[in-house]
């Protein structure tokens, strides 16, 4: 039975991913798909991803039931960039190698652990700086501005910020304030409802994710600013088309989300190919970032 044989030696390939409620993620669950299926000889995925992106403790679950189905590797979206990294320890003790994407895991939590995790992922900062830069041409010096980043322990989501902060600052426009929205439409909604109401001179709110963008729509939509408050997002999900459209929103990033999952897998395949251990993998693959505006082909 020599194809048993070959059905052993193909590699399981795990991806953990954030909240499937987010569009973004399913894009990257269905770029990964797309890429098994094309490449069904060469290895096996298991896709899954938690109900909500601060449901850190039901990610760790996962993993820890992908070392016990025994994968030889794990792409992980980690949905905590530092409570993640006990588990993923365990995994690379378990012989699992691990690639970390689209929120990079924190430097100091890998060292005291003793371990080094790849980052197959886009500069955060520069694609927030991006979208920041494009708004800041449509501010005068002292406007005020809100930002709205996503769950506030992510490294992604402080890298945002930082990238809107630090336009905000060459633009010479005040920010009022930095709240978290959790990267969900209900909470973005209640935050931004609560800073145009503590800061009625507020012309723009600038949102770490799409689905957070939305919800500041909703809340300036209520307030009856439309038009008034502009809205930058990012992540280019399908749902904030129509709103770049009709200029709701001002602007947004793509981290072209289907391929970055596809990077990470076609790293780990390439160190599983080359018999690499986790020790000898690498630091940084950075992916590209792009602005997008109504005008954007």
């Amino acid at each position: 039975m020599p194809a048993m044989a070959q059905t052993a030696a193909k590699p399981k390939v795990a991806l953990v991913m954030k909240s499937l409620a987010n569009e973004f993620f399913l894009t990257m669950e269905n770029g990964a798909k797309a890429h098994q299926k094309a490449n069904a000889a060469k290895y096996d995925l298991i896709a899954n991803g938690i109900k909500d992106e601060t449901d850190t403790s039901a990610q760790i679950k996962l993993v820890e039931q992908m070392i016990v189905s025994k994968v030889n590797a794990l792409v992980i979206a980690p949905a905590d960039s530092k409570a993640l990294v006990p588990v993923l320890k365990k995994a690379v003790d378990a012989g699992v190698i691990v690639v970390n994407i689209d929120n990079k895991l924190d430097d100091a939590a890998l060292k005291e652990k003793g371990i080094s995790v790849p980052f197959v992922g886009p500069d955060n900062r520069k694609g927030a700086k991006l979208a920041g830069d494009y708004l800041a041409k449509q501010l005068k010096a002292g406007d005020q501005v809100g930002i709205i980043e996503g769950v506030s322990t992510t490294y992604n989501a402080q890298q945002r910020t930082l990238g809107f902060q630090d336009a905000m600052k060459a633009a010479g426009a005040k920010v009022v304030g930095v709240q978290s929205g959790q990267w969900e439409i209900a909470p973005a909604n209640t935050v931004a409802a609560a800073m145009l109401n503590a800061n009625p001179k507020i012309t723009a709110l600038l949102c770490g994710n799409d689905n957070m963008a939305i919800g500041a729509v909703s809340a300036i939509k209520a307030a009856g600013k439309l038009g008034k408050v502009k809205v930058i997002g990012y992540d280019n999900i399908n749902a904030i088309k129509p709103m770049l459209a009709d200029g709701r929103v001002l602007a947004t990033v793509d981290q072209f989300g289907s391929q970055q999952a596809v990077f990470g897998i076609e790293t780990v395949l390439k160190a599983l190919a080359e018999k690499k251990t986790q020790a000898t993998l690498g630091g940084l693959v950075e992916t590209k970032v792009a602005l997008v505006t109504k005008d954007s082909k």
